[in-house]
């Protein structure tokens, strides 16, 4: 380590279930594993997460309040309390904003050297509150998802008005750290902020005991010996994942061959997604476990990873899959699927919701895997040590954080 050892403040909503928060805990490690003071700043001290963070991390719970609790508060700033009105108007305002008093007194009384945050409305939080401390600290945002699609397709109207929000409030970062370089260029051009302000840096997703999780036993029938091969996809069920395409697909699939389908998570298209399932006659191949916490069993298990999302950020269960030695298909989504398998040389990319096209890349993954060694070579990219050592170039402001690279060696 070059550098002297800083203090590093990681800030997210909570540890409950995501990406983001995963990634935000194997961040946390592998920065604390290089020396450095790391603080892991929640708004609420909840989620399965939280046993990954290793003592190493403080974890600093704000015990975030209401929104009603920061009206106060933003009604004084002027501005910033007009552009938020229209989203702390609603019922169902993110609660991370109630966080914004609590966090700036956490800037004034332990004076991180840098602070990053995860996450649209807690990044948004993050810049009020250095705005209120009034302290020296350098924020960098980070910018998980593909913005303009994430904003476009979005049911929720807390994401939808998003656009000016981010427009407003992130160009008072010091910077961004964006998780793909598809998303980075987005973001420029969307929000019209200076391209040296943005550093595309990849997630840390494949950490020293992944192998060990994935050796865990996984009590499922369909992985017995003899059994027709499981197709596995993983995310929240919800219409970003696409996950009708991929019953389409499926279905298209096993009237082919034999082949089952597992797909672990849980949301708000359960009974939609197990309604399609009976109504394609495939009802009685398709399994929806729900969440689970360790995936790696799965994806170990499984003969075929099939991710059918129509917009991504860099999607860490595709990389996840890979470092377990699954074969894997994936839509050409905007963005991190080609850079993840550096345009179809890792496996083949398909147009969003193309179930037909889908299908036969499936078919044809099935009958010709590349070597499992070879998969968790490229997973190996990915690595918590690579993503924290680029993330340290970015918040202490090294020289060499326009050097960082996210291309293929």
């Amino acid at each position: 380590m070059d550098s002297p050892p800083a203090h590093i403040a990681l800030f997210i909503r909570s540890l409950a279930g995501s990406g983001a928060e995963r990634m935000t805990a194997n961040l946390a490690r592998g920065l604390a594993e290089r020396g450095h003071r790391v603080d892991l700043v929640l708004a609420r001290r909840i989620g399965p997460f939280l046993g990954e963070v290793p003592d190493s991390v403080r974890i600093v719970d704000l015990g975030s309040p209401s929104v009603l609790h920061t009206l106060p508060l933003l009604w004084r700033a002027g501005g910033d309390f007009a552009a938020l009105l229209p989203v702390l108007a609603n019922p169902h305002a993110p609660r991370v904003l109630g966080s914004i008093t609590r966090l700036a007194d956490y800037m004034r009384r332990e004076r991180p050297d840098v602070l990053l945050s995860a996450l649209d409305y807690g990044n948004i939080a993050a810049v009020i509150a250095r705005d209120l401390a009034g302290v020296p600290l350098r924020l960098v945002l980070g910018q998980r998802c593909h913005f303009t699609s994430d904003v476009l397709n979005a049911r929720k109207a807390r994401v939808r008005k998003l656009g000016p929000l981010v427009r407003r409030f992130y160009p008072r970062a010091d910077a961004v750290i964006a998780v793909s370089q598809g998303v980075a260029d987005d973001l420029v051009a969307a929000v019209n902020l200076p391209p040296e302000r943005v550093t595309a840096v990849y997630n840390p997703v494949v950490g020293p005991d992944i192998a060990e999780k994935a050796a865990q036993p996984i009590d499922h029938p369909w992985f017995a010996e003899g059994a027709p091969p499981v197709v596995l996809g993983v995310g929240k069920l919800k219409p970003q994942k696409d996950f009708t395409t991929l019953l389409h697909a499926f279905a298209k699939l096993r009237a082919q061959r034999l082949a089952r389908l597992i797909i672990l998570g849980e949301g708000e298209q359960r009974g939609e997604l197990e309604q399609l399932a009976q109504t394609l006659g495939i009802g009685g191949d398709v399994a929806l476990p729900g969440f689970v916490e360790n995936p790696f069993p799965y994806m170990a298990r499984a003969s075929l990873f099939v991710l059918s999302s129509r917009f991504e950020g860099l999607p860490g269960v595709l990389i996840q899959a890979l470092a377990c030695g699954c074969p894997s298909v994936s839509t050409d989504c905007p963005s991190g699927p080609a850079e993840i398998l550096d345009n179809g040389r890792y496996g083949p990319l398909v147009a969003v919701g193309d179930a037909e096209g889908l299908a036969q890349a499936m078919a044809d993954t099935l009958a010709a895997p590349l070597p499992k060694e070879v998969l968790r070579e490229r997973a190996a990219f990915f690595s918590t040590g690579r993503a924290a050592d680029n993330t340290l170039d970015v918040l202490l402001g090294s020289s060499t954080a326009d050097q960082l690279r996210c291309q293929p060696t």
